[in-house]
């Protein structure tokens, strides 16, 4: 089992640049099974989810092959596949994403209830009660979803809370129904306008992505497109929170401020100078950290993909902060490893209360989820002494050789295998 080792304290400065988004990409890939024609995409992460998507797909029918930079994907005569098993989606929720196009393109399909992180319970419920809205007879046995419909039908349907699976599955299942289907308490995430803006190049018809109202009036086939995967707004931001807790200066190159705008805007209120350039995001800080409170919330408020690393850059701030999680009831995993090292923190139901500044000494920690091993490494970063992040291939799952392009900015990290 991989994991990082690391001398701390380091100070990273550079120019690194944001892989494609995985919460992008892999919609993306499984929008490759509402089309006969190829689809290619631009830009795809090298992490273990893709690899996964891949496999699901593999056996669904659809063959991938990559091609420098990109993968182009086409269906194959085993395309009439509409069975996802457990043992392909065990370690991954994102897989619920191919329920709606395989209803919408076969009219059946069979999908096991989805794994992935243990960050808290996030049910699927939403998307089945949308499928239903658009005329699918739905069953839960054994562990799996079963969807059926000869060809769904547009309606209107309202999230109950919004979510972006919910919210992207559903926009796959009603490209192809017959009429007109409004979804209503949509999540705006930039990962669901990149999607909508992959099917509207494949032939959808979709207006409002990234409101939260969409209308999508149905179509009677896609067709195959090239589409260029948005940047990993959560991997730059790691990046940016990690110049941030070592006193450093980073280019992140590529990167759209708009995307980013709630961390930028707590991380001005921190004391980082930033700057907005053709090129990208430019980060420094030179003064001491300011502490600030933040609530984790749906797009455009702060993102929960940011708040383990958030509170690790907290335990370096002059003073007092709190953090406030509402998405997640199980997404403070990481404070017992901080407080490992040396953190002074508190939890208090959905509130980590944290007093800084700490100094953070090396130890061995284990990462429990995506973010909290992100979070553990920034950590180490600023932790005196050799830091090991063991089951890192957590993080594996979401950050594309992240010990390179930590290396490239200064820091000492290694992998050991």
């Amino acid at each position: 089992m991989d994991r990082f080792r690391i001398e701390g304290p380091n100070r990273l400065a550079g120019t690194v640049r944001a892989s494609g988004a995985k919460n992008a990409a892999l919609p993306a890939l499984a929008a490759s099974l509402l089309t006969d024609e190829p689809l290619e995409l631009v830009g795809l992460p090298r992490v273990r989810d893709i690899m996964t998507m891949r496999k699901l797909l593999d056996h669904l029918g659809v063959d991938s092959e990559q091609e420098g930079d990109s993968l182009r994907l086409v269906a194959t005569d085993r395309a009439s596949t509409d069975d996802a098993p457990y043992e392909l989606v065990k370690t991954m929720r994102a897989s619920i994403l191919v329920l709606g196009p395989l209803v919408a393109r076969l009219g059946h399909a069979r999908v096991s209830l989805p794994g992935g992180c243990a960050i808290g319970v996030r049910p699927i419920d939403q998307h089945l009660a949308c499928l239903e809205a658009l005329g699918a007879e739905v069953e839960l046995e054994h562990g799996y979803v079963t969807a059926r419909a000869e060809r769904l039908v547009g309606a209107s349907f309202r999230f109950s809370t919004p979510t972006v699976t919910g919210t992207e599955n559903m926009l796959m299942a009603a490209v192809l129904a017959h009429g007109t289907t409004v979804l209503e308490n949509c999540a705006r995430e930039p990962e669901v306008v990149d999607l909508a803006r992959l099917l509207t190049g494949m032939g959808a018809k979709i207006d409002g992505a990234g409101n939260e109202s969409i209308v999508i009036e149905g179509v009677e086939s896609l067709a195959g497109t090239r589409h260029t995967v948005i940047p990993d707004r959560i991997e730059g931001g790691t990046y940016l929170i990690g110049a941030a807790i070592t006193g450093g200066d980073i280019l992140l190159e590529g990167a759209d401020a708009a995307d980013l705008a709630p961390l930028l805007e707590k991380l001005a209120e921190n004391g980082c100078e930033i700057e907005e350039l053709a090129a990208g995001i430019q980060l420094r800080r030179q003064g001491e950290l300011k502490p600030r409170d933040t609530v984790t919330a749906p797009h455009p408020g702060f993102p929960t993909d940011l708040q383990a690393q958030y509170m690790a850059l907290m335990t370096q701030a002059e003073g007092g902060s709190t953090i406030c999680e509402t998405i997640f009831e199980n997404r403070f995993q990481h404070v017992s490893e901080l407080t490992r090292m040396g953190a002074d923190i508190q939890v208090e139901g959905s509130y980590a209360r944290i007093h800084g500044p700490s100094r953070l000494s090396s130890a061995s920690v284990m990462a429990t989820d995506l973010r909290a091993s992100a979070c553990l490494v920034l950590a180490g970063l600023v932790a005196h002494g050799e830091t090991q992040v063991d089951r890192i291939y957590h993080l594996d799952r979401g950050y594309e050789r992240m010990e390179l392009k930590l290396q490239s900015l200064g820091a000492r990290v290694e992998r050991l295998e």
